[in-house]
């Protein structure tokens, strides 16, 4: 830079020594130093005039450069060009490559603008929801897809869960819909649309199975279960009783597996509950605590202590709550050892309410956790059955709380405790002073 700075210094003393001799000679000074003036001002006004033709004709910049400081000009502009058409091509590749990627995924790929209205869609799109790009752009989505809900799902701060319904173009299609934001501060939205209709049906077979196969087996069982009561009364030898007694445990505990299955099914294949209920949870976990209480009596010695918001409420069904709270909290008391500490919880934390269980007992190893609510699965297997536990808890637990819109969350420490947190949305809590004198009666 300081070379070019030199030369443009050098060549304004040149022109203005010329134009001075000159002048000297002719004895017309000012008219000379006029002269030297325009002459340089000239110069650049030439090389002004032909950047400007080359940044509006965009043809390529090749030397010789001037020796000036236009030549570096020049040579910037020249690398910067360059640099600008080798991104492009690069550009290029990257969408021809996104083009045609996006072509051969079978899933719906759609993008909406902020206000919501249709960008961009792959040929999927068509085949699944009749939404084609260009024909569709700039209309707004909701008029494409005629959805139930489907605003409200868009406007939602998360979307966690899935919208599932049947494809606009075949009714047999069950699509799955899900939104991932993007873009400056979120703004835009890609909507992907999968085809679920074979893990649909499974799932319902799997639902439809589990609950004729419960139904069937519980007349069964419980004649079964009748003549073992009626035997085990009876008077008989003493080395006769013990077979009756165990088989009336086992189809005690399998009449038990069998009743939550059928309520996980009816979970599974039941609407969400209706928001309009209040429930008390204080009151509701009081009696809980009662009973588990009880049943740690039966056991051992264990130290239950309830901390809970009497002004707390969650809209919901009080059954379902109920059954999910007992669980968490009978769960403490059954998987732990006696001098077990329990604290059970229920606070408002920030917008949201959160309902907690923790325990000083053994602990979960980290690996088996994000496992805990699968169906059947037990940490320890043999204490499990001994302790009668079908391994479906957990289950209908999660499958409760979502319902609810909240979420289930374990943390565990071997040899530290454990600790299950059910988190609800601020949309479903509600302080008892602002309910109906009506409501706060049915609390």
């Amino acid at each position: 830079m300081k070379q070019y700075i030199k030369i443009e210094i050098s060549q304004l003393l040149g022109i203005l020594l010329i134009f001075s001799t000159i002048g000297y000679l002719t004895k017309q000074p000012y008219i000379a130093m006029g002269l030297s003036l325009i002459a340089y001002f000239a110069k650049h006004a030439y090389y002004l005039t032909r950047l400007a033709s080359l940044i509006d004709s965009e043809s390529q910049i090749s030397p010789p450069y001037p020796p000036d400081i236009w030549g570096l000009i020049y040579k910037e502009l020249a690398r910067h060009r360059m640099r600008s058409r080798k991104r492009k091509r690069t550009l290029n590749r990257f969408a021809s490559r996104f083009r045609k990627v996006a072509t051969s995924i079978p899933d719906g790929l759609l993008i909406l603008s902020k206000p919501g209205s249709l960008e961009w869609a792959n040929p999927a799109a068509n085949q699944l929801l009749n939404i084609s790009w260009p024909r569709d752009e700039g209309v707004p989505v909701e008029q494409l897809l005629h959805l139930e809900g489907l605003r409200e799902y868009l406007e939602a701060p998360d979307y966690q869960k899935p919208l599932e319904f049947p494809s606009p173009v075949n009714r047999a299609i069950i699509l799955s819909l899900r939104v991932a934001p993007f873009g400056s501060k979120k703004a835009q939205r890609l909507l992907v649309v999968r085809n679920i209709t074979e893990l649909y049906n499974l799932n319902q077979t799997r639902r439809d199975f589990v609950s004729n196969v419960s139904h069937e087996l519980r007349t069964p069982l419980t004649v079964i279960s009748g003549f073992l009561e009626n035997l085990s009364d009876n008077q008989m030898l003493e080395f006769q009783k013990r077979p009756f007694l165990l088989m009336l445990q086992q189809a005690e505990r399998m009449n038990t597996i069998i009743n939550d299955l059928l309520a996980l099914s009816r979970l599974e294949m039941g609407k969400a509950p209706s928001s309009e209920k209040p429930v008390f949870v204080a009151e509701l976990l009081n009696k809980i605590v009662d009973q588990a209480r009880a049943l740690a009596d039966q056991k051992g010695e264990y130290d239950i202590t309830l901390d809970a918001d009497d002004e707390l409420c969650v809209v919901g069904e009080e059954s379902e709550l109920l059954s999910a709270f007992s669980n968490l909290i009978y769960n403490a008391i059954i998987h732990t050892p006696t001098k077990t500490k329990i604290s059970v919880n229920w606070r408002r934390q920030e917008k949201t309410a959160c309902f907690s269980v923790s325990d000083t007992g053994p602990g979960i190893e980290q690996h088996a956790i994000p496992r805990l609510t699968e169906r059947f699965y037990r940490v320890d297997k043999a204490r499990s059955r001994q302790s009668g536990g079908t391994g479906l808890g957990l289950a209908i637990v999660k499958h409760i709380i979502g319902r609810h819109d909240g979420e289930l969350r374990i943390s565990s420490q071997p040899g530290v405790g454990s600790r299950f947190d059910c988190t609800f949305p601020e949309e479903m809590v509600i302080e008892k002073s602002q309910l109906q004198p009506q409501q706060t009666s049915k609390c």
